[in-house]
């Protein structure tokens, strides 16, 4: 497995412990309809959370969560959709970035709530 891919899956992991430790329910990671994919759905406060997981080595370039444009959102947005119809869920929805950058041992955490609001179509 790349590099690149390696650190993303760490990324994702440290991104689910960092959002159980502050009490969140962990529903499915990577949960995958098509070619469409949330990392981590999520469940706290009778909110449906989608996190988006953005893991980069460096910040040099810009910031992991800058990475979340508005194809992604897009993508997020319609792959909710389905899980929520798969599911059947009657939930209000938030959607967060989390985003991560190595840091010695650990990682250097950005958690953004409710990073963007969908569009409508």
């Amino acid at each position: 497995m790349a590099n690149h891919n390696e650190l993303g899956k760490d990324g994702e992991f440290f991104a689910q412990q960092y959002l159980e430790k502050n009490g969140y329910k962990i529903r499915y990671v990577n949960w995958r309809t098509g070619k469409l994919e949330i990392d981590i759905v999520a469940e706290k406060d009778n909110l449906l959370v989608i996190v988006e997981v953005k893991t980069r080595s460096t910040s040099f370039w810009n910031e992991p969560s800058q990475a979340v444009d508005a194809k992604k959102i897009k993508n997020l947005v319609n792959a909710t959709h389905y899980y929520i119809l798969e599911n059947n869920l009657n939930l209000d929805v938030r959607f967060d970035v989390i985003s991560l950058i190595p840091e010695k041992e650990s990682y250097k955490i950005e958690h953004i709530e409710n990073a963007f609001i969908p569009p409508i179509n």
